[in-house]
């Protein structure tokens, strides 16, 4: 699989992506945040559990909050070790937005544009009708075989999958979804609770894709393989273009850790087993 961009190694983005990323949509997507950096105020990172069998994060004996003043509490260990391994990661100043775990936790527990799992749902969707695999271009002929060879077999994939109908489309409005296709992923996500659909919405806006994104939770697809994937144009673009290599590799690794934490953090909220070895001190 993505033979064809086995050589592809620098970054830009096409016109259609840029305006894809800023207009596509009628709404903006808010996750609870911090400063982008603060100074390290404490020496130790531990994980307790807490009234009602939540687990909480202690540093040193404070307990973690979230922006919006709530005590930060998690559903079960395994999610409380991904945080607490976050903030034991951070070293003389705090870089809040390497801290992905932690912030989705303060999004589900601040909610801060107050949606309930129906809205989230729709805004999810949303992306189902502008979903980057669907929207094909005409011309050049290399970026269209490219795209023919790389994208459907996912698109195969997720429709036999789901026993629905998405197809894809040259036209700037992109394909005309059924609304049985649009009814039959709504009973799925619906399956997920509120946490999940938190992390699940957050990895396709990251990838501006439904279809790669349940490839990656349904594993399908590997994180990488997705990233590469709703990269497809640029790095074509690039292949011909060019462009500072720093910069694609930084945006590479960048949207890699994001839609990975995103995963993870799905597949945490999705299951309530715990975790019994605890968190090492320094």
């Amino acid at each position: 699989m993505l033979r064809g961009l086995s050589r592809l190694s620098r970054s830009t983005l096409s016109l259609r992506e840029v305006c894809s990323r800023g207009q596509r949509f009628g709404f903006a997507l808010k996750y609870s945040t911090a400063p982008a950096e603060r100074r390290r105020f404490y020496k130790d990172v531990s994980i307790s559990q807490g009234d009602g069998g939540v687990f909480e994060i202690n540093l040193d004996r404070r307990k973690l909050k979230t922006p919006g003043g709530k005590l930060f509490t998690v559903p079960n260990e395994a999610l409380a070790i991904a945080v607490a391994t976050e903030w034991d990661a951070q070293r003389d100043s705090l870089k809040f937005y390497t801290m992905h775990m932690t912030t989705l936790c303060n999004t589900a527990l601040d909610n801060p544009t107050q949606r309930d799992k129906d809205q989230m749902i729709s805004a999810a969707l949303k992306f189902l009708e502008t979903d980057t695999v669907c929207y094909r271009v005409e011309e050049p002929i290399g970026l269209v075989d490219l795209q023919k060879n790389e994208w459907d077999p996912v698109l195969h994939w997720i429709e036999d999958r789901y026993n629905v109908t998405i197809g894809s489309s040259s036209s700037i409005l992109g394909p005309v979804i059924p609304e049985a296709t649009k009814d039959t992923f709504r009973q799925h996500l619906n399956s997920y609770n509120f946490w999940s659909l938190t992390g699940l919405e957050y990895v396709i806006t990251q990838l501006k894709s439904v279809v790669l994104s349940m490839g990656i939770i349904d594993r399908h697809l590997s994180v990488e393989q997705a990233v590469l994937l709703s990269r497809l144009e640029e790095e074509y673009q690039i292949q011909s273009w060019g462009n500072v290599e720093w910069a694609h590799d930084y945006d590479m690794y960048e949207l890699r850790a994001r839609t990975s934490a995103g995963s993870l953090f799905v597949h945490l909220t999705s299951e309530s087993s715990t975790v019994k070895r605890k968190l090492m001190q320094d």
